[in-house]
């Protein structure tokens, strides 16, 4: 039995005014987490990684479709379920900043799970739960405890979030974009800290944008594209061996260390997406110039251009002159129509998943139209 089950997980948002409108940000996902595994979520912004996320927590209920975490729907927990379920999955968010009440110390945060969880602890023996935690996240005590949040450094707030999880009996951890707003050197730290607890057993969904981030850390490698599961696997065959498009224009877009933005070669000129060119058939860059840059279709300079170079003509330039990348992808549920009441089932039938086919042991694709 896996630790966390998800079985064709969809949810479907109210949106609009007055919420007539209805879009649906996960459809039919399903994947396991088993212990001691850290699995990458990765899609672009707006892809639903966080909304899943938040399904697993229990912050949010899902449309259709089962979570179940060690064999229990989660669905059915009630609300006096939720402080054991909470005892066992955690989740570490974004900006650490947010978690803190800036007018009281940051390890105030401590204090708030000992009064549910460990209302019997007392002076000496808490103190030293806490110290424990703290190290077991590579923080000193003295440099952290009896400190404001913005005494302390970003890093130094994210672990301290990490240790208040270890010290329940935390056997999930959600991690939706935790080092996103770390610089370089402190996410190392981090990402090698999740690697630790992924050695003592724990289970680590890792949410991130950053494919090469995902490729440090994870066992398993989820693609999500407009709330789509469209590639999935053992990360080195995902992301080695890409299969569908929209996972090779991800990493495509991956900036190159070797390579300088925009670099053609010894005194070559960068020219910037719709500059006027001598030359050109249209008066702007051309597309096999483009191609020098990246062969992604969401890189900034193909303005006004599709993959192949055809022209989309359907597509509105951001205030920078290039096509959003809602736009390039062109998701059904975005373009306008006679306004009609849907039920949310109806909104999923009409757009439901691809199928996944495997392509190699350990390495599924969907289908493309």
């Amino acid at each position: 039995m896996s630790l966390l089950e998800l079985d064709k997980v969809s949810k479907v948002y109210k949106t609009g005014t007055f919420g007539g409108e209805l879009k649906p940000a996960l459809r039919e996902v399903s994947f396991n987490i088993d212990k001691g595994e850290v699995i990458s979520l990765i899609g672009q912004s707006g892809s639903g990684k966080s909304t899943l996320g938040k399904i697993i927590l229990h912050l949010v209920p899902p449309t259709s479709g089962t979570v179940r975490f060690e064999g229990t729907d989660i669905s059915a927990i009630g609300k006096a379920g939720l402080r054991d379920y909470y005892r066992r999955v955690q989740g570490v968010f974004q900006d650490p900043f947010s978690s803190y009440n800036p007018l009281y110390k940051a390890d105030r945060v401590f204090d708030m799970v000992k009064s549910v969880y460990f209302p019997g602890v007392r002076g000496t023996d808490w103190q030293a739960k806490v110290e424990a935690a703290l190290e077991s996240v590579t923080l000193n005590p003295g440099d952290v405890l009896n400190k404001f949040p913005h005494q302390l450094s970003g890093g130094q707030q994210q672990r301290l979030l990490i240790a208040r999880a270890l010290l329940l009996d935390v056997r999930l951890l959600v991690a939706d974009e935790i080092i996103s707003m770390l610089d370089a050197s402190t996410r190392v730290d981090v990402l090698n800290l999740l690697v630790d607890l992924k050695r003592r057993g724990l289970g680590i969904l890792f949410i991130t944008h950053d494919l090469s981030l995902g490729n440090y850390i994870s066992d398993q490698t989820v693609i999500l594209r407009q709330g789509v599961v469209v590639e999935m696997g053992e990360t080195p065959k995902v992301l080695g061996n890409p299969q569908h498009t929209y996972t090779k224009s991800l990493l495509a877009a991956v900036p190159q260390l070797h390579k300088k933005w925009g670099e053609l070669g010894a005194g070559a000129t960068v020219i910037p997406a719709g500059e006027v060119r001598a030359g050109s058939s249209n008066g702007k860059i051309a597309h096999d110039e483009v191609g020098r840059y990246s062969k992604s279709p969401l890189h900034p300079l193909r303005q006004g251009r599709g993959g192949s170079g055809g022209p989309l003509s359907s597509v509105t330039k951001t205030a920078g002159g290039r096509p959003s990348l809602m736009e390039l992808e062109d998701a059904p549920w975005q373009r306008r129509g006679p306004k009609a009441k849907k039920s949310p089932s109806a909104v999923l039938s009409a757009y439901p998943a691809p199928p996944l086919q495997e392509c190699e042991a350990g390495h599924f694709v969907a289908t493309e139209s």
